[in-house]
C-alpha cells in the first residue's frame, strides 16, 4: 500500500495523529459522514443532469403550465 510518497511509518504517524485528535470512537462517525457527503454529491450531479436533459426540451409544448416567452429575455421582478 503505497501513497505517493508516503510509507508505511508516515501514514501509521498520521493516523496516530487523527486518533489522538478526534479520539477513537470520533473517527467512524467521521467516515461515515464524509461518505454520506460524497454520496450526496454524486447523487446532485447526477440530478443536474437529468435537468439540463430536460431543460433542452421545448417551452410551452403541450400540456405545459408555462406560456412560451415572446423574447429570450428574462423577465424582471419589478415589471
Amino acid at each position: 500500500m503505497n501513497f505517493g510518497n508516503l510509507g508505511f511509518t508516515e501514514i501509521l504517524i498520521l493516523v496516530l495523529i487523527l486518533v489522538l485528535f478526534f479520539g477513537a470512537k470520533r473517527i467512524p462517525e467521521i467516515g461515515a459522514s464524509i461518505g454520506q457527503g460524497i454520496k450526496q454529491f454524486k447523487r446532485s450531479l447526477s440530478d443536474s443532469g437529468e435537468r439540463e436533459e430536460s431543460r433542452d426540451l421545448p417551452a410551452g409544448g403541450a400540456g405545459s403550465a408555462v406560456p412560451p416567452s415572446s423574447s429570450g429575455d428574462p423577465k424582471r421582478l419589478n415589471q
